[in-house]
């Protein structure tokens, strides 16, 4: 490996990577316009192993997606409805509370819940919602609405995003997940999603969050329309964000599904670019402590392979996911912990139960865990 990391053109960024320099926005396009994945993947996971050791994560969790009446339609969205419209629904907060509590029992730490920016819901609705998971689940940690859902909660309240945050979080809200970020660039947004909340401001809600004690996830959407500019600029304005606030759990890349959008004829990603979005985040990034690999958008087989490309957490068991299948994921909406453990250990790593906020979740019932699905 070491004779094929001289001889590739880009060593000297690999070099300062390895040796903890930080890389600039020209070394990342540089890294996403060469080939040399095996290098760059290598370099990748020196880092990810200087940081995590041989451990990979993963969590008991389960996804609750409320609605998908959005009044946004973005066109990378299969997920997306107009209230009235055939396949549109919304979940009464009874049924919500009967998925979490389900869920509880069945040994989730985490609710992931996020839905589309409904027109019409009261902003009574999601402080209803949230109290009553927390009241009723003492254990679950509530993981709910991306900065997108939370600039659309100030507005139906009439609330600044600040404050928006400090209602929601005294009922209960433990975190935030890092969707819709897609890509940053406002020339990308104006055409894919020009009624979404701009980069800058989904930045600023996650400033205002981090600033409050609540902790968060960030994401990038790739393999559409956007360059490799795009796409390391985007990590870049993550990185300065995570260097004023330190609030950012983990990096999480979403690679692309066309089907049943109105971006239907793109091919998607490949699974070149797939690493390479991996790896290269693992070496621009150097001030997050994780990247997860969504096994929900890479595929099982892949997010075992990324293990070795810079990932150190893969994700959970999820449940009942909804928003990437209806853009055509063939994977399944959930896996077992028996599963998940099998599939870190045959990469050659150690598998780690967390919450969260990463710390280690000790099980008395391993077994019975284990037969869960």
């Amino acid at each position: 490996m070491k004779k094929l990391l001289q001889s590739s053109p880009i060593y000297d960024i690999l070099q300062k990577a390895e040796h903890g320099e930080r890389l600039s926005f020209e070394d990342g396009v540089r890294l996403f316009k060469s080939n040399d994945i095996l290098p760059i993947g290598h370099v990748a996971n020196i880092i990810r192993e200087r940081k995590n050791g041989n451990h990979a994560y993963y969590i008991t969790n389960r996804h609750i997606n409320y609605s998908n009446i959005c009044k946004n339609r973005c066109k990378f969205c299969a997920f997306s409805r107009n209230k009235g419209e055939s396949g549109s629904y919304e979940m009464a907060l009874e049924e919500i509370l009967e998925k979490a509590m389900a869920a509880v029992e069945e040994g989730a730490k985490e609710l992931h819940i996020v839905g589309g920016l409904h027109p019409d819901l009261p902003f009574d609705f999601y402080i209803k919602m949230i109290r009553a998971i927390h009241e009723s689940c003492h254990d679950v940690h509530i993981q709910a609405f991306t900065a997108v859902e939370i600039e659309h909660l100030s507005q139906i309240a009439r609330l600044s995003i600040r404050q928006t945050l400090k209602e929601l979080k005294e009922a209960g809200l433990g975190s935030m997940p890092g969707g819709g970020a897609e890509v940053f660039s406002p020339e990308i947004r104006e055409q894919l999603c020009p009624e979404k909340l701009s980069g800058e401001g989904w930045l600023q809600v996650m400033r205002e969050a981090h600033a409050m004690g609540l902790r968060s996830n960030a994401t990038m959407l790739y393999g559409h329309i956007e360059t490799p500019e795009d796409r390391i600029s985007h990590l870049l304005k993550l990185r300065k964000v995570q260097g004023e606030t330190g609030g950012f759990l983990a990096f999480i890349p979403l690679a692309f599904h066309p089907k049943n959008t109105e971006l239907s004829n793109s091919s998607g990603t490949t699974a070149m670019l797939d690493l390479k979005v991996i790896s290269i985040s693992r070496l621009m990034l150097d001030n997050f402590d994780h990247i997860k690999a969504y096994w929900i958008m890479l595929g099982i087989k892949l997010s075992q392979v990324s293990l070795s490309f810079g990932v150190d957490d893969i994700d959970g068991t999820v449940q009942e996911e909804r928003i990437t299948h209806a853009a055509g994921a063939e994977t399944p909406e959930t896996l077992s912990v028996r599963e998940i453990i099998k599939l870190i250990k045959e990469a050659g790593r150690e598998p780690i139960e967390r919450d969260t906020l990463y710390n280690s979740v000790q099980r008395e019932q391993r077994d019975f865990m284990l037969q869960k699905v």
